[in-house]
């Protein structure tokens, strides 16, 4: 069996309160919280992640302020942490001020005017005074968990109380510095753009009463255009990054009425789709700038898989491999031993063995006859979508690499995008749990086996750890495919053990109020 403080880079849980009066105390090893008003959807989350590769922590990216001052503040491996709740442009402004020529209103970059936001000067007064409390992701004060393993990082932030959950995993590759960049900064990005998207729903909403703060008045009229859409989950949404995108795109005259369900939940869609962006645009001007010093830079990378529970909306964003499952049953009863679940992949593959992404990608360079070589795009990577891979994307990075890490013949960049798949799903009564996995999850296991492996878990251990309970599976089966126990598996050091697995990040989250999470804790 692995242990947290030993293989398991991390290893955190959280459970939510059902019922009031519960005193502090401990028990279990979890600590229970005073009560709290329950408008969420999840009942307990637990996130682990195993590493394979040796990869160096590199903190000097955006002159070292990502690693030496915001990281910190968001790693918390081993646990759940309280943390304030303090306006998100506080880092970004931190970051920006690491870069003397900066012009981006959020952090590093000079972006096209779609990719500002744009206040004129009441607006951005207004924005700039809002609390957390005020917000989309309204919360005082939040808990936190997460941090690095390998190349892979994940985050997880909740506000139990207002109803929301916001994961991240983000599965690095040549170097962590793209995966540390998305950590530090995208969270905080996608907060300024659903406040600029709150904002364009109705400004008044702004001003409300300390009683009825944003997200209450808010959650008001949305429950109210919910109501004729309560099983039902809207299609994959299409998305574009232009500026008359959407409902909510300035002057569009549905932003001075009330927002029906549809169109609300594509703002979310189109903010974190534009936070991205943001950050794409951030990141690869980051790279420009430090590229003469660290060229290696140019072709460090990451997939990005982001998931945002709001109330009953379930929202995802995916680029590269990564996977979201959920787990569900078609008669609504809530883990029921005579009926097997169904196994729901929410989130597209972006790789070249998928039909349609290569299909994509041969129609985007059609005078290119060598565009996927030796089964990876330009002879590179096996991922088709990803978030920074600046060589892949720009001549002027690619042309900073030497020999034989250029590439040749780079006729007509970008190769790989990053249009990231959007969806939201509206939780039921039938759906029980959500797993979400970086690839190396999936190299051994499908998403059928996957579910399979949590659902029988949590019947017989109800008090269990069913992330850390996956990757002692994988680790048994990584091991068995190499001809080694586990023991031995595990004590080949990182990076010559990434020969037999990849980094493994999973987090597990329970939907709706189980009996198996009746007492609210978190883990200590």
């Amino acid at each position: 069996m692995l242990s947290p403080e030993g293989e398991l880079k991390i290893s955190f849980g959280y459970k939510c309160n059902s019922y009031k009066g519960i005193p502090c105390e401990i028990t279990n090893g979890y600590k229970i919280l005073p009560d709290v008003r329950r408008t969420s959807s999840f009942s307990c989350l637990s996130g682990a992640a195993l590493s394979a590769n040796a990869t160096l922590a590199n903190t000097n990216i955006c002159n070292g302020k990502i690693g030496g001052e915001i990281l910190p503040s968001w790693d918390s491996p081993n646990s759940f942490r309280k943390v304030p709740s303090s306006p998100s442009l506080s880092k970004l402004d931190r970051l920006s001020s690491s870069l003397p020529n900066s012009l981006s209103y959020l952090s590093c970059s000079p972006s096209t005017p779609s990719d500002i936001l744009e206040y004129d000067s009441c607006t951005s007064k207004s924005m700039s005074d809002l609390s957390r409390n005020e917000g989309f992701l309204n919360a005082e004060e939040v808990q936190v968990a997460g941090g690095a393993a390998g190349e892979d990082r994940v985050q997880a932030v909740c506000s139990e109380e207002n109803g929301w959950l916001f994961c991240a995993i983000y599965d690095g590759f040549n170097g962590r510095d793209a995966a540390d960049f998305l950590a530090g900064t995208l969270y905080d990005t996608i907060i300024s753009y659903l406040d600029k998207l709150i904002w364009e729903l109705d400004p008044g909403l702004i001003k409300a009463s300390n009683s009825v703060g944003l997200g209450e008045a808010l959650q008001y009229k949305l429950d109210y255009s919910l109501i004729h859409h309560e099983d039902q989950s809207l299609s994959r949404f299409k998305g574009r990054n232009d500026c008359d995108h959407g409902c909510f795109a300035k002057g569009s005259p549905s932003t001075k009425s009330e927002a029906s369900c549809d169109s609300f939940s594509n703002g979310v869609l189109d903010s974190l789709q534009r936070a991205l962006s943001q950050a794409e645009n951030d990141f690869l001007y980051m790279v420009e700038q430090e590229m003469e010093e660290r060229p290696d830079l140019v072709s460090i990378g990451s997939c990005v898989l982001l998931l945002l529970l709001h109330g009953n909306d379930l929202y995802t964003l995916n680029l590269g491999d990564s996977r979201a499952v959920l787990a569900t049953c078609s008669t609504g009863d809530r883990l029921n031993k005579s009926e097997r679940l169904q196994a729901i992949q929410l989130t597209d593959s972006h790789t070249v063995e998928n039909e349609a992404e290569r299909a994509r990608l041969m129609a985007d360079h059609p005078d290119d006859s060598k565009v996927i070589i030796a089964g990876k795009v330009k002879g590179k990577l096996k991922v088709t979508r990803a978030f920074g891979v600046g060589y892949l994307k720009k001549k002027n990075l690619n042309d900073a690499l030497m020999g034989i890490l250029r590439v040749h013949n780079l006729t007509s960049p970008p190769y790989i995008s990053t249009q990231p798949s959007l969806n939201v799903h509206k939780i039921s009564s039938a759906d029980q749990f959500v797993i979400v996995g970086s690839d190396g999850l999936f190299d051994f296991f499908s998403n059928d086996e996957a579910v399979k492996l949590v659902e029988s878990y949590i019947l017989s251990n109800p008090l269990g750890d069913p992330a850390k309970f996956l990757i002692e599976q994988l680790v048994a089966r990584a091991a068995d495919s190499a001809g080694f126990s586990m023991e031995e598996l595990m004590n080949i050091p990182a990076g010559r053990r990434r020969k037999y697995h990849d980094d493994v990040t999973v987090i597990v989250i329970m939907l709706g109020m189980n009996q198996r999470t009746s007492k609210a804790s978190t883990c200590i």
